[in-house]
């Protein structure tokens, strides 16, 4: 080698190595790698019964503090001992959260250890187990297991949900995951289960790829939402598996992080979901305004309600699209929103209540709310099989406009003994839960629907409230092709 060509690349190295870099320095998964920091280096330890919320930290700090790197969950040589059990960590920006394979990260089931409210001032609706604020190039990998713990916190097991403990001001239910203002934010190929109020949920984020993730909550454990994106923006979902007795995947915009502004520019695709409650659901928190989604190749099983659009607020939803999708009904009991919708879009008021929660949900100082508008929804290439049909509803003509379903068929069938001849509208101001007939398609006070392609057809087992393919009540203007 050339001498000069030697030395000045001796001098490169040089300066490199006395700006802190290393052979190591790589960025992966949106997190800059310089350094492994191993939870057990920092005290640490996976018995399943100690709390590890301190040395976790240590090792999370001092990986921050250093610049950034990849905080380490490993397991031991024999397979055993591998749980490490936690209360709540604050996670921090330019680093990757890596759980090894055969590795658990459990909650702590004791409730005390949780007091950091996921909404701010209102502290009814549950706590922070893994959370971060203001954090930047943050990921979670690896193919361990973060575990909620969710069932610890629940009360009596009933037919088909957990009774709720009753508590005086603070829920001590921890969400598994809260990201509060992140950017450049990577999921990746985790397995999260049991947890004990939401999973994932990001607010006021943007720049987030959540892929590969396995997500499976205890299907009686209510509030269990899988992934809520609250506020956020630019946001791609894929190749997913969630199961969750609330929502799998929920878009909105919660009054208790206005300022973060609207959820826009989504996407998701290719995942499997099941839900007794909503699948896929807009709302029903909207304060602001959710636009430009689309949801593709997706297959909905065994859910209550398959696609929800649920306004109660003034925000509006707008420019949405599903298309190329599956789903697959059925009915449970009232514990749980929804009728068997295979697909619903309505937008009523939110209801008055003396819910615990009752006084976060309007804007300051209004005992009452109003409704925004949703236009522009398009429903694409669907197949349904449910014990009900397609509801779409307003308060009044102009809060629904320009529904388009193209290629939709709707088979109906009675596969339960729930009770059905039933429209579930919760929370609304109105009635909420509203008799009728069963039909393919129902259509109460909307601007314009436009129905192409579309096809209704019946089951073996029909009961007397089974009605017409087509309902139709104040439509404005209807375009049956």
């Amino acid at each position: 080698m050339n001498r000069k060509y030697s030395q000045g690349i001796k001098i490169i190295l040089a300066v490199l190595l006395m700006s802190g870099w290393t052979l190591q320095n790589t960025r992966a998964n949106g997190a800059v790698q310089k350094h492994v920091y191993n939870v057990r280096e920092y005290g640490a330890v996976s018995d399943g019964k100690t709390d590890n919320a301190l040395a976790i930290q240590k090792a999370i700090d001092a990986c921050s503090k250093a610049g950034g790197g990849q905080v380490l969950f490993d397991g031991t040589d024999s397979g055993m001992g591998n749980i490490f059990m936690t209360g709540h960590i604050t996670v921090k920006s330019n680093f990757d959260l890596h759980i090894n394979g055969g590795v658990r990260l459990q909650a702590n089931p004791d409730p005390k250890v949780y007091t950091l409210s996921a909404f701010r001032a209102n502290k009814a609706e549950g706590t922070m187990w893994i959370s971060g604020e203001h954090i930047k190039n943050f990921s979670i990998t690896g193919k361990g297991i973060i575990d909620g713990n969710g069932v610890s916190f629940m009360g009596a097991e009933l037919d088909d949900s957990y009774a709720l403990k009753p508590f005086e001001e603070v829920d001590p239910r921890p969400h598994v995951l809260t990201l509060i203002d992140g950017q450049n934010i990577r999921i990746h190929n985790v397995q999260i289960v049991n947890a004990a109020y939401w999973t994932i949920h990001l607010v006021g984020c943007g720049d987030v790829v959540i892929s590969g993730v396995s997500l499976i909550n205890n299907l009686k454990v209510r509030n269990s939402d899988g992934i809520d994106i609250d506020h956020s923006k630019n946001v791609r979902i894929s190749d997913c598996h969630i199961e969750s007795g609330d929502d799998c995947i929920c878009l909105k915009n919660r009054r208790e992080y206005a300022n973060f502004g609207r959820c826009e520019n989504i996407t998701v695709a290719n995942c499997l979901l099941t839900s007794r409650s909503c699948a896929i659901k807009i709302g029903s928190e909207n304060m602001d305004t959710i636009r430009n989604v689309v949801f593709n190749n997706c297959i909905i099983s065994n859910s209550n309600r398959g696609i929800g659009i649920q306004n109660r607020d003034e925000g509006v939803v707008e420019n949405v699209l599903f298309s190329n999708m599956i789903i697959e009904g059925r009915l449970f009991s009232d514990v749980w929103w929804g009728k068997a919708e295979p697909i619903y879009v309505t937008a009523y008021r939110r209801a008055m209540s003396t819910n615990k929660d009752a006084s976060m949900r309007f804007p300051d100082g209004a005992l009452q709310g109003r409704v925004g508008k949703i236009c522009n929804i398009y429903f694409t290439n669907i197949k349904c099989n449910s014990e009900n049909g397609v509801y779409v509803s307003g308060e009044s003509l102009d809060k629904i406009d320009n529904i388009v379903f193209d290629n939709v068929d709707v088979h109906i069938d009675k596969t339960t003994t729930f009770p059905g001849g039933i429209y579930d509208r919760r929370p609304a101001e109105v009635e909420g839960f509203v008799k009728g007939k069963t039909a393919g398609f129902y259509f109460d006070r909307a601007g314009k629907i436009t129905v192409r392609n579309c096809s209704v057809t019946w089951g073996e087992h029909k009961p007397a409230y089974y009605g017409d393919s087509l309902y139709q009540n104040k439509v404005r203007r209807l375009i049956w092709k």
